[in-house]
């Protein structure tokens, strides 16, 4: 026999088919027509009998009823990222997968933000977000996309290169981002992209930054101009490329040390 959904069952069904994975206090006042202090009161009740999980303040999931009692995973957790972790944007592995700059698969979502927060592995619902600090100045060369009716900020492949360059960690390590250079020059390699590419360098202000991208830009073929714009760029003192405890080689002619082999 059928049961008839009970009349909030009914609103709550209907909330959910207009929000998507994730609800804020602000859907619920569209939806429902009521004000933002009504609209939280209801969105609090749902929680408390359980079929709302609350991630954030304000912020919700819907729990699948057969989830209970475990964490339901989110069909797109990219949703999650301008609540809890702006102002930052999804970046790192993610983006190169993203912008199929990558043939990996990788199981975690890379996020950089400028929030406080807890940094490293983090889980939220059922899935693994890596979280890495940066500056809020470092924010820039991002793009807009659409996931699920929520605006996530992606950072663009400009800006991803820069990003895996300085932190190699956040590209799956220095091989994996001497790889992605490769395919960055072969996709993304005209004039215009590599002058924007000099330009967010420019604007990160990070000397090092453009020691390891004029070594990885010769390392894997790049143009001999855009080799001598890096190189007119360099800063006095010595950086490294990957971890410092490693057997190191010094590149003199970029002021880098490298892993050796």
């Amino acid at each position: 026999m059928l049961v008839k959904a009970s009349k909030k069952q009914q609103r709550l069904a209907a909330l959910i088919k207009e929000a998507g994975d994730s609800i804020r206090i602000d859907d619920a006042v569209k939806v429902f027509g009521v004000d933002r202090q009504k609209a939280a009161k209801l969105l609090a009740g749902w929680h408390n009998q359980g079929n709302l999980r609350r991630i954030a303040r304000g912020l919700y999931v819907p729990v699948n009823p057969s989830a209970l009692g475990r964490q339901q995973v989110l069909d797109d957790p990219w949703v999650l990222v301008p609540e809890l972790y702006s102002p930052g944007y999804i970046g790192g592995w993610t983006a190169l997968e993203y912008w199929e700059l990558t043939e990996q698969l990788f199981r975690s979502v890379c996020v950089l933000t400028a929030k406080r927060a807890t940094y490293g592995d983090i889980v939220h619902q059922g899935v693994t977000f890596y979280i890495k600090h940066i500056s809020e100045t470092q924010i820039l060369g991002t793009k807009s996309v659409w996931r699920d009716r929520v605006k996530v900020q992606v950072s663009d492949p400009h800006k991803t290169i820069l990003d895996i360059l300085n932190d190699p960690k956040i590209g799956a390590g220095l091989q994996h981002v001497l790889d992605v250079m490769a395919a960055y020059a072969k996709e993304y390699g005209t004039k215009n992209n590599l002058e924007q590419l000099l330009d967010y360098a420019d604007r990160i202000g990070n000397g090092a930054l453009f020691k390891k991208l004029g070594y990885a830009a010769e390392k894997t073929g790049w143009e001999p101009w855009f080799l001598d714009e890096c190189h007119t760029r360099l800063t006095k003192g010595y950086a490294y490329f990957g971890d410092q405890a490693a057997e190191n080689k010094l590149v003199t002619k970029w002021h880098l040390w490298v892993p050796k082999g």
